[in-house]
């Protein structure tokens, strides 16, 4: 069975119930989340071997954490246990009780954080070498660079190590908090080490400075597929030919676009970890651009339905139906409810 190994960060979530101001809130909803777990549950779910190797704290947070990635099928037996530092943790904001703009905010309680704590050494841990080793796929993010220089220097000694067989994925995940005051061009130059990279439309602006699709294929011109999520729009596959060492997206790469499914959203939450978790296990399946960019969707759209950061996917045939469906059939599929119907169309 193909292996994907998840490096990064999750964290103990509460939410005030009911999504009453935080100061008023005397019940709190415990959960958990993180960028790199979800995909690590996403790949779980389409039939991959996937681990998540991290590092929490020695209390009830981290123990949370390690039973619900457990009960998704995920391994765990490359995550430390630190007796000292603490799980990270953050709140949930609602939108009134936020002094933000008027929308939700979140607070974090990460700083010194077991797993800001992961660094070079994590690769020393026998376990989570063998794991990184047999791996067919190890997803980073950008989230895990900005936490510490340790972490940092982790991602670049994955990034930078002989592939022998395996390839990295890279999605930027960009976060305005943690990157406040730090070098962001840091992104950049660690998303041009890996093979296949993803980054949405709307944080490109802030990550890279540009939204337009040939400046972003300049800016990392070395990964074998650049993948832009353009929100509830489309998705797009930059591939880079091996003739074409200079990465152009064209003539020497294909371009390759998908249009998002209709779906009615419950909650945004997760969609682009669950994206990532279809594209992936698409691309390590042997799909193609197409067939692979509409599996992210289909992923994706299974989780806008639902409360939560992730929804159940279809069954092996239903899902089989919608990737081989005509661009038609594929236009008129509208997603509720986490089920898959086909909308009538006006002539």
């Amino acid at each position: 069975m193909l292996s994907a190994v998840c490096v990064g960060e999750t964290m103990a979530m509460l939410t005030p119930v009911n999504a009453v101001p935080l100061h008023l809130a005397t019940e709190l909803h415990f959960g958990i989340g993180g960028a790199e777990s979800n995909v690590a549950m996403g790949l779980a779910a389409m039939g991959l071997d996937t681990h998540w190797v991290s590092r929490v704290g020695r209390d009830g947070f981290g123990t949370r954490i390690l039973d619900e990635l457990r009960d998704h099928y995920v391994g765990v037996s490359g995550v430390e246990v630190d007796p000292m530092r603490p799980t990270g943790l953050y709140v949930k904001v609602p939108a009134q009780d936020s002094a933000s703009d008027g929308g939700s905010s979140v607070l974090y309680y990460r700083q010194g954080s077991a797993a800001s704590a992961m660094g070079r050494d994590t690769l020393a841990n026998p376990e989570v070498s063998s794991l990184l080793e047999d791996a067919a796929l190890i997803h980073l993010s950008g989230i895990t660079a900005a936490l510490s220089p340790e972490c940092l220097s982790l991602l670049e000694a994955i990034l930078t190590a002989p592939r022998n067989g395996r390839t990295i994925s890279f999605d930027v995940n960009w976060r305005s908090a943690l990157w406040a005051g730090q070098d962001r061009s840091v992104l950049q130059r660690l998303a041009n080490l890996a093979d296949v990279v993803l980054v949405g439309k709307d944080e490109a602006e802030h990550a890279f400075g540009t939204t337009d699709e040939a400046e972003l294929r300049r800016l990392m011109p070395d990964p074998d597929v650049l993948v832009i999520k353009n929100e509830a729009i489309s998705a797009i596959a930059l591939t880079r030919s091996d003739t074409d060492p200079g990465g152009s997206a064209s003539p020497g790469g294909s371009r390759e676009e998908v249009p998002a499914l209709s779906v009615a959203v419950v909650e945004p939450v997760g969609a682009g970890d669950s994206f990532a978790a279809g594209y992936l296990s698409g691309m390590l399946f042997g799909l193609g651009q197409k067939e692979s960019l509409r599996r992210g969707h289909v992923a994706a759209a299974c989780t806008l339905t639902v409360h939560g950061d992730r929804g159940p996917l279809p069954d092996a045939a239903e899902l089989a139906a919608i990737l081989d469906s005509s661009d038609d059939a594929w236009a008129a599929i509208h997603v509720e409810d986490g089920q898959f119907s086909k909308r009538s169309v006006t002539p």
